[in-house]
């Protein structure tokens, strides 16, 4: 279920390997950074759309929605694929799909148990074992807000396999 795209213009950076010399006409899109993912209205979308999804006022049927975020390689276009719903307190992000042409940048999910029943709403420690260990940003959306762990931006940029970038 792929969502929106972003019409925003992506960053860029020089490609060393430009033999002209021009960076304007060689420049390719940066990895987005944590701040611009929670900025880009394509992934405000998915996470409000993953949240609503969740059912967070239904103490019998919340639980964890969430999904990944791809930037195509040319253009820095944004889009997310949704993954299948999780459980109460879990959900897996293990298995990105393939987008053609795109590299996975981030994954996103909902913590939809709420503070007021004593749960935490930021990052539990599998979400930051994870997002260490998949080289992706991790927003969370609670309650209480949109919570991240992991890298500032996909490790290694937007080259490599089209899934998480391989451990260091």
């Amino acid at each position: 279920m792929a969502r929106g795209n972003n019409s925003a213009k992506p960053s860029t950076t020089p490609d060393a390997g430009c033999a002209t010399g021009s960076t304007a006409a060689c420049s390719k899109p940066a990895a987005p950074t944590t701040a611009q993912l929670q900025n880009n209205p394509t992934v405000q979308q998915a996470m409000q759309d993953a949240w609503n999804d969740s059912n967070a006022a239904d103490a019998a049927k919340r639980h964890e929605e969430g999904g990944w975020i791809y930037a195509n390689t040319t253009t820095g276009e944004i889009t997310t694929q949704r993954a299948v719903p999780g459980a109460q307190a879990s959900i897996s992000l293990n298995h990105p799909p393939e987008v053609p042409g795109s590299v996975v940048v981030g994954k996103f999910h909902t913590h939809p148990n709420p503070t007021s029943e004593g749960w935490d709403p930021g990052p539990s420690p599998p979400d930051v074992a994870n997002a260490t260990r998949h080289g992706v940003p991790s927003l969370i959306q609670a309650d209480d807000g949109v919570h991240s762990t992991g890298p500032d931006s996909r490790r290694g940029g937007l080259a490599g396999d089209p899934g998480y970038p391989p451990e260091p």
